[in-house]
């Protein structure tokens, strides 16, 4: 849970420590602001994955046999994070999730829901997939899933390098997606 007060506090001393005068019209309102995105994008600061998986977890039992060649993928999963290194935003994310039902199917809008949620705390690309994989695995009970996410990082493009044509692309192959090379052509975006 974000402390709303505390950021308006620090955000105020920062504007000042910028050379900024807080009091100023543009300004005057930035502390609340600001505290109030925080409290938005910031929202599962301190949930764990299991805890974001029992948010989601709406599953629907499926007459999925386990030699079966049933594969979920959903692509194109727009999600934004902020970077814990520099807070800085990383944006244009597209996320592709897969797995193989064991039993179970995920109902689909919760899988939108768990990546976005996911992302709703200071991330790295490379754990946030990983995230997305545990929580995913969690919720459908199947050992088979990968996840990709292409994304761009401001803290690339807006400073120290300033590469403007810069993506990242991070996967986490679980299963049956290690093994069976023939699998990743569901991943291709």
């Amino acid at each position: 849970m974000v402390n709303e007060e505390a950021v308006k506090e620090h955000i105020r001393g920062l504007l000042e420590a910028i050379g900024e005068d807080p009091d100023r019209p543009g300004l005057i309102e930035t502390p609340d602001r600001v505290a109030r995105m925080f409290s938005e994008v910031f929202a599962a600061s301190g949930l764990s994955n299991h805890e974001i998986a029992e948010m989601f977890n709406k599953t629907f039992e499926e007459d999925v046999h386990p030699d079966s060649d049933r594969v979920v993928v959903m692509k194109d999963i727009d999600i934004f994070s902020y970077c814990e290194h520099h807070m800085a935003l990383m944006y244009d994310m597209k996320v592709c999730v897969a797995y193989i039902p064991d039993k179970k199917v995920i109902g689909i809008s919760k899988i939108v829901r768990a990546c976005e949620m996911a992302a709703k705390r200071l991330q790295l690309q490379e754990r946030l997939t990983k995230d997305i994989a545990d929580i995913i695995s969690e919720i459908s009970g199947s050992p088979d899933v990968a996840v990709t996410i292409e994304g761009c990082h401001s803290c690339v493009r807006a400073r120290g390098i300033k590469n403007h044509n810069t993506k990242t692309y991070t996967a986490e192959l679980r299963g049956k997606f290690q093994t069976d090379k023939s699998l990743m052509e569901y991943l291709k975006q």
